[in-house]
């Protein structure tokens, strides 16, 4: 175990692995956070501390330049694709000495279904814990080996068909009902209330309402016998009873009416919770089947995407969709991988860039090397976080199951009084009272209630994940609204994370281009990345690696046209060396000269007053000053500054304006995290910071009382204070898995104003949650009143019932809607 995951096992936060919140190299080649003066920093990639700027190959630099995402290995998918393919794995999974079994059922939609369930199995010794997923229809059930048969029968025998699954988002259709049945009912009962109304023989009106039942109502009937023989009384035995009980009493057209808008109610409402769940499942349509590969013979044939290897090159024609993740090996383009990260504009892609399954190519044609498989791609496993984040309940929701399993039997006992007291009272006939006690059965089910939190907890999920934000659970979905502190790390979540050259200022009488070769020639021989930078800056070919070779010229030819001004060829450099925490040396046309921090030039004895005072006003703006120096006297400075994304001023005031209040955690240098929270308008910023000091910070914020705190970050060295925040928001997770599946919130790009956006939208699905809550008990208690007093009927009640479920489901499903400013 490293350091840091140590500390943050031990600090009695949750355990996050070390690398749970590492941003993808090939987004920030270095991700350093640098201090300008000799003071200890921090590295994204290992924690350690070194002096000033030096010329000590780095990693992570390496790493970056390769431009090979790290994609993990061991994502099981919902991918339709490999369904057939991973059904095996998905379907039993070890768990310990026990085995976690997904099993589709596609009867089971409601809460009622679940309660039934849950009491049969639960019976069973084999059985250890039992996970619902309603809204895609999976039941996974973690049991002993070889007590798979058992549980199917169990299942079996309450009138469900189990079958076993590949994974929750690929939920499987119910066939459809037919029609023909139902109208035919309905036609019926409108008969029957036809023959009522005109006084027709009873025994008329009796045959079509049974006709009318018997047409539409045997699967009720079954589905409520089955719970009444297990001691449930859901909507199925409560409708069952109240129907046989409206025609013992002589309701006919009545109870025939109840039925068959019972029926209806039940099929509209199934086609509002597909809606939901097409929602999640909408996600696997974004990659095409197939994709052109190239052979070993050169031909490109169009091979189906889940038999396509690693390592395959695969070309994408403009307007079509990528089919697997991979790296672009030739050609340019631009990308639109909206689908994923919810941003707006295309991506540019050139040789070296990562590309994303279900993201749609441009103009260009592109080749590229697949670096994972369909069931490893990056939609694969937001898909499966989504579905895992469906099954952890949110905290609303847990309530309303723990009250939903209070208020249905105080409702029936309820009924039973009303049915019995009156009459015994001598306060009206016992048909009267048994009539208003059969009403109330009717609306005493509590489905409208329960329905009402997944489904607003999966639109809001789904809402997020359509604009790239990945919550991993409703509880998260739920408790950003509390948010009143944010902290942010600087290098890649405020800013680029990639130093750029600022300034340059000639101090002597030469030419600015001379000096300008001279520091282009030294700072080409260092990997730094403030060297980099100023290489970068001045457009010195061969900086990328510091040698002469081709791979080297040919980066920086690509970067100097990106970035530099003309590509210049620095002068070859005699006896290079690397001073640590310093800077570096060498001769060039045998005249010595120095490139290095203020540290290096002090210590040379070239230091003014005038000079001083110079760099001390550059430093304090928040920038790392270089300065080129021979024997003699200081030549020219350079600036380097770590530059702000453009929306994080956004993303600050949007914060701001909702109530939250923002501090900036950084390693770098205080002058330089104070100069950027300034220009950003973050309310407190603290630099020189280690990992446990980062942790520390956090904690204070956390035990303040001030309201949740969330850390935002995207290196290992975060790890700690992401795990002791409330929610960790993992920066720029697309194509870094670990991101993916451990982050509480995981940004699918590096937009930052995805964080205010999140709390609106956590903000959003409250309100919705608390109104459908009140709705559904609004209308419960009214209709309660209407019953007692005598205003309320039998078709009233079916109404007033599968009514509030319509309103619920569809109140929730407005989150889909939920868009960014």
């Amino acid at each position: 175990m490293s350091d840091i995951a140590r500390m943050a096992a031990t600090s009695g936060t949750r355990p996050v692995p070390a690398q749970a919140h590492t941003h993808p190299p090939v987004q920030h080649a270095h991700g350093h956070e640098h201090a300008c003066d000799g003071h200890a920093h921090v590295h994204k990639d290992h924690p350690h501390a070194h002096d000033g700027h030096d010329a000590t190959p780095h990693t992570s630099a390496q790493t970056a330049a390769s431009g090979t995402p790290r994609v993990g290995s061991c994502c099981a998918s919902g991918h339709a694709d490999m369904a057939a393919s991973m059904a095996a794995l998905a379907a039993a999974a070890p768990e310990g000495d026990y085995v976690r079994t997904q099993l589709r059922i596609l009867q089971m939609d409601c809460p009622t279904e679940e309660a039934l369930i849950r009491q049969s199995l639960g019976k069973l010794a084999p059985v250890r814990r039992l996970e619902f997923n309603l809204m895609q229809r999976v039941l996974t059930v973690v049991h002993a080996p070889g007590a798979l048969d058992t549980i199917l029968q169990a299942i079996r025998e309450l009138g469900f068909t189990p079958e076993q699954a590949a994974g929750g988002a690929t939920a499987a259709v119910e066939p459809a009902k037919p029609w023909w049945p139902l109208a035919a009912a309905g036609i019926a009962a409108l008969g029957a209330e036809a023959a009522h109304w005109f006084n027709a023989p009873a025994a008329l009106a009796a045959a079509l309402s049974i006709l009318a039942v018997l047409g539409c109502g045997l699967g009720t009937y079954r589905k409520g016998w089955t719970a009444i023989r297990h001691g449930q009384l859901n909507i199925n035995a409560l409708m069952s009873i109240a129907v046989t009980g409206a025609l013992l009493l002589g309701q006919w057209a009545e109870a025939a009416m109840v039925m068959v808008l019972y029926e209806l109610a039940e099929r509209i409402e199934a086609r509002s919770l597909d809606r939901a769940r097409n929602a999640v499942q909408g996600l696997l349509k974004l990659t095409p089947e197939q994709a052109t590969v190239r052979q070993a013979d050169g031909r490109w044939v169009d091979v189906a995407a889940n038999a396509i290897a690693l390592g395959a090159r695969v070309r994408v024609r403009p307007g079509e969709r990528i089919a697997l993740d991979g790296r672009v090996e030739s050609g340019r383009s631009s990308i639109d991988q909206s689908p994923i990260t919810g941003e707006s504009l295309p991506v540019d892609k050139t040789p070296g860039d990562p590309v994303y399954a279900g993201t749609i190519n441009g103009t260009g044609t592109l080749e590229y090397e697949v670096t994972s498989t369909a069931g490893d791609s990056t939609l694969a496993r937001i898909i499966r976080a989504i579905e895992s984040a469906q099954s952890a309940r949110a905290p609303t929701q847990r309530f309303v199951d723990r009250f939903a399993r209070v208020y249905t039997p105080i409702v029936v006992l309820l009924a039973f009084a009303i049915a019995v007291i009156p009459p015994l009272a001598g306060l009206g006939g016992w048909h009267e009272w048994v009539y208003k006690a059969l009403v109330l059965l009717v609306i005493a089910c509590p489905c409208a209630l329960v329905i009402s939190t997944p489904v607003s907890i999966v639109s809001g999920l789904a809402a997020a994940a359509r604009n790239g934000v990945l919550v991993k659970g409703g509880a998260h979905l739920e408790q950003g609204r509390l948010l009143r502190w944010i902290a942010l790390d600087k290098t890649g979540t405020v800013t680029h994370g990639r130093p750029e050259l600022t300034d340059q200022q000639v101090l002597g009488a030469h030419e600015a281009a001379y000096c300008n070769a001279l520091a282009a020639s030294l700072a080409s021989h260092s990997d730094h990345p403030v060297s980099q930078a100023i290489a970068r800056g001045l457009g010195a070919a061969g900086y990328a690696d510091g040698h002469d070779d081709a791979s080297g010229a040919q980066a920086a030819q690509t970067a100097a046209e990106d970035d530099g001004p003309s590509g210049m060829v620095p002068p070859p450099v005699r006896d290079f060396q690397a001073l640590p925490g310093r800077g570096t040396q060498g001769r060039i046309d045998d005249t010595a000269y120095r490139l290095g921090n203020h540290r290096l030039i002090h210590e040379s004895g070239l230091c003014s007053a005038a000079l001083e005072t110079r760099l001390e006003r550059l430093e304090k703006s928040g920038k790392t000053v270089v300065l080129l120096a021979n024997d003699h006297q200081v030549l020219a400075l350079y600036a380097v500054a770590d530059t702000v994304k453009p929306e994080s001023r956004a993303a600050i005031h949007a914060l701001h304006a909702q109530g939250v209040q923002t501090a900036m955690l950084s390693g770098d240098n205080p002058h330089t995290a104070s100069a950027i929270a300034a220009q950003v308008g973050i309310d407190r910023a603290e630099g020189n910071l280690l990992p446990e000091d980062k942790l520390q910070i956090v904690g204070q914020l956390a035990d303040a009382g001030q309201g949740g705190v969330g850390m935002v970050g995207d290196g290992i060295n975060d790890a700690p204070a992401l795990a002791r925040a409330d929610i960790g928001f993992a920066m720029g997770a697309m194509g870094t898995d670990a991101a993916i599946e451990t982050a509480d919130v995981a940004l699918m790009d590096d937009d930052l104003r995805k964080i205010p956006w999140f709390i609106g939208l956590s903000r959003a699905t409250h309100r919705i949650l608390v109104q459908n809550i009140a709705l559904a008990l609004l209308i419960k208690a009214i209709f309660l009143v209407l019953t007692v007093v005598g205003l309320g009927t039998m078709w009233m009640a079916v109404f007033a019932d599968v009514g509030a479920s319509l309103l619920v489901v569809g109140n929730g499903l407005r989150l889909l809607r939920h868009r960014a400013a």
